[in-house]
């Protein structure tokens, strides 16, 4: 039965006006929540074993979204950022509730019910027989790698408010216990289907192509020989047994890595030992056993003959493969810390004795083992997921690099901006003249960013005209030209201002030794402002042209991430044009000095103007609605959970402005409700590339006006983050960026559906069973079409 929620104060215009009720749909029930979960009422922040620091394992493949160890071959995290701070997302609420005061309770979806959601659809894509088979591997791999940062960061969240006693009611007006419940329940639901998915369909698929994946005792006698020699040789010498006895304390389990439950007895006195071996996780997850035969390492290790190397004189019992994953945030206070580069070094330890917030076994597990892990790591019984293994399926990715190109999506090399050179050459162009003719929208991975973004700071600090490079880095890779070139500029003499931020979440090591790099080469290192983060993608190169300076700016959407600009979706803007380049130069000595500056001429920048900017601009849509002008108002996010911004969509929709949002993860709005959202629309597209891109379009009474930049719409990145959205001013550029919203909108284009419930629709074909459109292959093509090389 739908429940009827009262208005107290219906809104003084629009269709709601007057019907008195708005009718909200009530959320699919939630997968069954075990008994045991129920009887785990108190949850309590665990004590950590003060053992010798381990190195911590980053899981292979995972990103969210967006570590550098994530890049292999495709996209491999299709995860949104993780935002941690619940008592910030709570404070935010409460603000945002009297905005909406006028507006009906439970009008906002759960966001760890949304995100859930997504990493459905991710699995969707790996269960679909129309993806290319090595990439249904890689999604499942991308599914491990996502929910492994869930647990890491949003379920250890939820664990630490509810340690603390601080059980405020969400946004969607649920507890943390009742949500933290439904995670447990609906990630055993998604994992089982996991499990599943990789058993029953994508393993026999691959055999049947001539790549298997078997377990230890599918192995031939002259397979398992070559394997003993390679045990023998390789894997024997880099493993440590650990012994749990009176002299020796359960050992310390490190973060999500995997692990070998031993049981043996001594044949002397008859009693029963357990020890723990941890498979090295540096070593290749999958051993190729002899051609296209490959075999995890822990069957490896496992072997009865190689654990009696491991356990020389003992009687090898049982072994079952187990994995821990621990609360990986980091708490570093600001305010108190003298030098926040040595502050978050400290932290980055502290880390490793996370407690637990989830274990994975074998669903072979012995009872009396799997008891003595569960009292040992003190985590409850709801925390426990049996899983057929092998567990940690992110060991797929290294499947995924095998060479085969006719089992992945066909390969795509990207070709240089056609307003960066007209016709492609060997000699690289002119990017400062090509700037001071028109500004240049960049779409990547459709443009190559490594003869746009890349050739523009290369060029920058070659350039003996190029006085100063002023530039933000939030996350690069391990082999960044980037940073070679900022490195370049500075040992040449020119002045070069990098803000780098050491606290991108899981990136936090390699920014640090980043920034101590770019320190000893001269380049001015500054870490932004106490209490924010710095994630806006800026570039500003100053340079001498006769008797005047000019500023060239670059502003993106995305990391200046040469690796992941092949894989994620995303949009810059490169121009000479004066004011953007003044912006940029006034936010630059706000972040690296005493500037109070709040507002700027063609950006809009949190946490300051970002978020009051746009929901001023959705208010008039609502005024050009009724005077009769053209309204509309375009989302297109990683994200969106701000309920300030979301009621203020609400607001529009019952005045009858259509409202469009295209979400890659998260989304707290609830559209299609009579009375509140019936004109919003809330599509999702998922593929090959990461839809990384942020854009705000409005219609503005017929003068369009279109906004990129790096912030979605979370508390977050409104509150706590420096970010910076640039208004696009060039006609062709906007008309180009709404063609592109109407693409990703339009019901003849394969995307998810999200209906007023919460639940998301997969449409992928017509009426007559036929594929509709996929608008990242219609990209490819049509950049194809550009170079004569398009599919026929």
């Amino acid at each position: 039965m739908t429940p009827v929620v009262p208005e107290p104060s219906p809104p003084p215009e629009g269709p709601a006006a007057g019907s008195g009720t708005v009718r909200l749909p009530p959320a699919r029930s939630d997968a069954p929540v075990s008994p045991e979960a129920g009887k785990n009422g108190f949850m309590r922040q665990h004590e950590t074993q003060a053992e010798a620091p381990h190195t911590p394992q980053p899981p292979v493949g995972s990103i969210a979204a967006h570590r550098q160890h994530a890049v292999s071959g495709t996209v491999s995290g299709l995860a949104p950022d993780l935002d941690a701070d619940l008592d910030s997302d709570l404070d935010a609420y409460e603000e945002a509730q009297a905005v909406g005061a006028h507006l009906p309770q439970g009008r906002f979806l759960d966001r760890e019910r949304s995100w859930l959601a997504f990493n459905e659809r991710v699995l969707e894509l790996a269960e679909d027989p129309a993806t290319p088979l090595l990439e249904r591997a890689n999604f499942l791999a991308i599914f491990a790698s996502n929910l492994d940062e869930f647990f890491m960061v949003r379920v250890a969240g939820l664990k630490r408010r509810i340690a603390t006693g601080v059980a405020t009611r969400s946004a969607s007006g649920l507890q943390p216990r009742e949500v933290l419940e439904m995670i447990w329940g609906r990630s055993r639901e998604l994992m089982a289907r996991h499990a599943a998915c990789y058993h029953e369909d994508v393993a026999p698929a691959l055999a049947e192509e001539g790549i298997h994946l078997v377990r230890w005792q599918e192995l031939t006698e002259k397979e398992q020989a070559r394997l003993f020699t390679l045990f023998r040789n390789q894997i024997f010498p880099v493993l440590t047994p650990l012994a749990v006895d009176p002299a020796h304390p359960f050992p310390y389990i490190s973060g999500l890595s995997l692990n070998l439950a031993v049981v043996v007895r001594n044949p002397v006195s008859g009693h029963k030992h357990f020890a723990r071996v941890k498979v090295p996780p540096l070593l290749s997850r999958f051993l190729e056993a002899s051609p296209g035969r490959y075999v995890p390492l822990e069957d490896v290790i496992a072997a009865p003959n190689h654990l009696e190397e491991l356990f020389p004189g003992m009687e090898i019992l049982e072994h079952h493969a187990f994995r821990v994953t621990r609360n990986e945030d980091l708490e570093v206070e600001e305010d108190d810390a003298e030098n926040l580069l040595q502050a978050l070094e400290k932290e980055l330890m502290r880390r490793r004795f996370g407690p637990p917030v989830r274990l994975e076994v074998e669903e072979s597990i012995d009872r009396e083992v799997l008891d003595l892990l569960v009292r040992e790591l003190k985590i409850s019984e709801a925390e426990v997921y049996p899983l057929p293994g092998p567990l940690d399926l992110t060991g797929l990715f290294r499947i995924h690099s095998l060479d085969r190109p006719e089992l992945k999506y066909p390969k795509f090399v990207a070709g240089t901006h056609r307003d960066l050179a007209e016709v492609e050459s060997a000699s690289p162009p002119d990017i400062f003249a090509a700037l001071r003719a028109r500004d240049v929208l960049l779409h990547h991975p459709y443009d190559s960013f490594s003869t746009s973004v890349q050739a523009f700071l290369e060029q920058a600090a070659a350039d003996p005209d190029v006085l100063a490079i002023k530039q933000t880095l939030y996350r690069t890779s391990g082999d960044s030209p980037i940073v070679d070139a900022l490195i370049d500029a500075a040992e040449s003499g020119k002045q070069v201002l990098v803000l780098v931020e050491i606290k991108a979440r899981f990136d936090e090591h390699a920014n640090i030794k980043w920034a101590r790099k770019l320190e000893e080469a001269g380049c001015h290192v500054v870490y932004g402002l106490v209490g924010l983060k710095t994630h806006c993608k800026l570039s500003l190169v100053v340079r001498q042209e006769g008797e005047v300076l000019r500023r060239y700016s670059h502003v993106g959407t995305g990391n200046y991430h040469p690796k992941t600009a092949r894989l994620y979706e995303d949009l810059g803007l490169l121009t000479a044009d004066p004011q953007v380049g003044a912006d940029l130069s006034d936010l630059f000595n706000r972040l690296s000095g005493y500037s109070r500056r709040e507002t700027y001429r063609r950006l809009l920048v949190a946490p300051k103007s970002l978020r009051d900017g746009l929901i001023s601009r959705v208010n008039k849509e609502i005024q050009h609605h009724r005077a009769g002008r053209p309204a509309f108002i375009r989302i297109k996010v990683n994200s969106i959970v701000d309920e300030a911004l979301i009621d203020a969509l609400y607001r529009a929709s019952q005045a009858g402005v259509p409202v469009d949002v295209w979400v890659r993860g998260i989304c707290a709005i609830r559209p299609g409700v009579t009375g509140l959202s019936e004109n919003v629309r809330v599509r999702s597209v998922l593929g090959r590339f990461l839809e990384h891109s942020r854009v705000f379009a409005f219609g503005n009474g017929g003068e369009p006006e279109v906004w990129i930049g790096s912030a979605d719409m979370m508390h977050r990145n409104l509150d706590r983050r420096i970010e910076a959205l640039v208004r696009v001013v060039d006609p062709g550029h906007r008309a180009a960026l709404n063609r592109l919203l109407d693409t990703g909108m339009s019901d003849t284009t394969a995307s998810w559906h999200l209906g007023p419930d919460g639940e998301w629709t997969r449409h992928a074909t017509d009426g007559d069973g036929g594929p509709l459109r996929n608008v990242q292959e219609m990209l490819i093509d049509a950049r194809r079409r550009r170079r004569g090389t398009a599919t026929p």
